[in-house]
């Protein structure tokens, strides 16, 4: 074969392996501020929500993955470079499924992509807060599927989790998965890709629950920080829209902050008079653009666009969007002029009346651990038992045991040694709790034939977290003495395993109030 030919082909194999590189370069976090990694030139998002199907209902758990759908994205691939766009932000992505397609689609366009972590069925509850092997499974399945796109900006770890002070112990199990989530992306030597939190705009805890995710160790911390903003509508200014004073309470926070959601509906059509603003030289050095809700016209009125079939027709919201971003002329900051102090992070807020999310944040879910626990229990719940059993099981127990060791609470920071194995082997640890404080008769394991004798058991093996404590089967009645709170700056790792503690009446009461929640069907934290 001719040289010259081989050598065109070659190179032509190298272009096409990095094309994504050229219109999609990895965007990178300095600072408060994201910057493309080729240039340092700051990037703005100009961004739309993009998903269907995303209603706030435990009833419909389905959901449709935008980004599986190579005919529809090439669709809406058009619409989306009308409108300048550069960022989607997707809410759920379905394992299962291929992504290459739509998402080398998008990296043509200039589009990159920030997508939630979780799933409606499989999301952090805000009014039942766990950290668990299902959810942890969960996130670095969604990390490993996208890993491979440059145009992926970054993933969220939650979304309005936390949407008022009656929750806020919530938001530290939320930054137990941003922790995690961040220490699997580095152990698995993928690239640097942020992971940050999605907040809802409540005047109480506004402030505080951005310096929380903001505040403490390197690897704990939010690489970002998005409000969902709807503070700006129908016709408003920079200063009475509130615009400026939110401006005025996160100019000193220490990483990215955006509006993750924006487009208030009270007035229809939307004029989006805000754009202006947001891509202004008032908000651009503290804030990093924003992204519209949403492209699909649905039940909600909040549409650019309706689909009829297969077609498109644009709406009066997307002709005025259009208008306003593709008159922006921001002015970029170069990462190179990031101040040392930028890079720095916080001590994290104080305890308050309205604020009561613990620094210490729960541990690391640990599969091996709990398999090894698993593998002890002689008394354990059958397989056919279905998971609504599960509360009666768990309320007649624990009035009877201590049953801390599955219990957890987000505002003191205190996190029982097994909260973090999956709802069947917890069930399974306090019915053998039960069992061997019964001395072991028979009718100690039956509960009405919801439980039974293990086919097999290793009997008095230990079983070693990854973080260096120990458990033994049957050991329920040993304390934990570390309660220490950490506001350390270093990049110490974290999230260690915590012995068993005795439980109060107020705990079991708080069990029995989580597990009936639980199994009546969690809160699906979407918009």
């Amino acid at each position: 074969m001719n040289f010259a030919i081989v050598s065109i082909f070659v190179l032509f194999v190298f272009q096409s392996a990095f094309a994504d590189d050229k219109t999609t370069p990895p965007v990178e976090v300095v600072g408060n501020k994201f910057y493309f990694s080729n240039n340092g030139s700051q990037f703005l998002m100009r961004g739309i929500a993009y998903q269907q199907n995303t209603a706030n209902s435990t009833e419909n758990l389905s959901f449709i993955d935008p980004l599986a759908d190579e005919k529809t994205c090439e669709r809406d691939v058009k619409y989306f470079k009308e409108l300048n766009t550069n960022t989607l932000r997707v809410y759920a992505v379905n394992g299962s499924l291929d992504h290459d397609a739509c998402m080398d689609i998008f990296s043509e366009a200039g589009i990159y992509i920030i997508a939630d972590l979780s799933e409606p069925d499989l999301s952090i509850n805000r009014n039942n807060p766990e950290w668990n092997l299902d959810l942890y499974k969960r996130y670095t399945e969604v990390v490993d599927m996208f890993e491979k796109y440059p145009n992926v900006l970054g993933f969220f770890a939650g979304n309005e989790v936390t949407n008022d002070k009656s929750n806020t112990d919530a938001s530290a199990f939320v930054k137990a998965a941003v922790r995690d989530t961040k220490k699997y992306i580095k152990d698995k030597q993928y690239r640097n890709i942020p992971v940050g939190y999605s907040s809802n705009d409540d005047e109480d805890i506004r402030v505080a629950i951005a310096d929380y995710f903001a505040c403490g160790d390197l690897d704990e911390r939010a690489d970002f920080f998005g409000i969902n903003m709807y503070e700006w509508c129908g016709e408003s200014t920079f200063k009475t829209s509130g615009y400026s004073d939110r401006t005025d309470e996160y100019k000193n926070l220490t990483i990215p902050v955006f509006f993750s959601e924006y487009g208030c509906n009270e007035k229809r059509p939307r004029k989006f008079t805000e754009v202006g603003a947001i891509f202004s030289d008032d908000m651009t050095d503290v804030w990093s653009g924003g992204i519209v809700y949403m492209y699909f016209e649905e039940q909600n009125k909040y549409g650019l666009v309706s689909i009829k079939g297969d077609e498109v027709q644009t709406l009066d919201d997307y002709k005025y969007y259009k208008s306003e971003i593709n008159n922006i002329s921001p002015n970029y900051a170069k990462s190179s002029t990031a101040s040392v102090e930028a890079t720095q992070t916080f001590a994290c807020p104080a305890s308050a009346s309205t604020w009561r999310a613990a620094v210490k944040l729960p541990p690391t879910p640990d599969e091996d651990f709990c398999e090894c626990m698993a593998s002890t229990y002689e008394c354990v719940i059958r397989d056919n038992v279905p998971q609504k059993n599960f509360k009666n099981l768990y309320s007649e127990i624990c009035g009877q045991i201590d049953c801390s060791p599955i219990s957890v609470n987000g505002s003191k920071g205190e996190y029982g040694s097994v909260s973090f194995c999956s709802d069947k082997d917890k069930l399974s640890h306090v019915l053998n709790e039960y069992y061997l404080s019964s001395d072991r008769h028979s009718s100690a394991c039956d509960f009405n034939g919801s439980a039974t004798l293990a086919k097999s058991v290793e009997t008095g093996k230990t079983c070693s977290a990854k973080d260096g404590s120990v458990n033994s089967a049957g050991s329920s009645n040993s304390k934990s003495s570390d309660t220490s709170q950490s506001t350390s700056t270093s990049t110490k790792s974290s999230g260690a395993i915590q012995s068993f503690q005795i439980a109060s009446k107020y705990d079991l009461l708080a069990i029995s109030i989580f597990m009936g929640c639980l199994f009546s069907g969690a809160t699906i934290l979407f918009i």
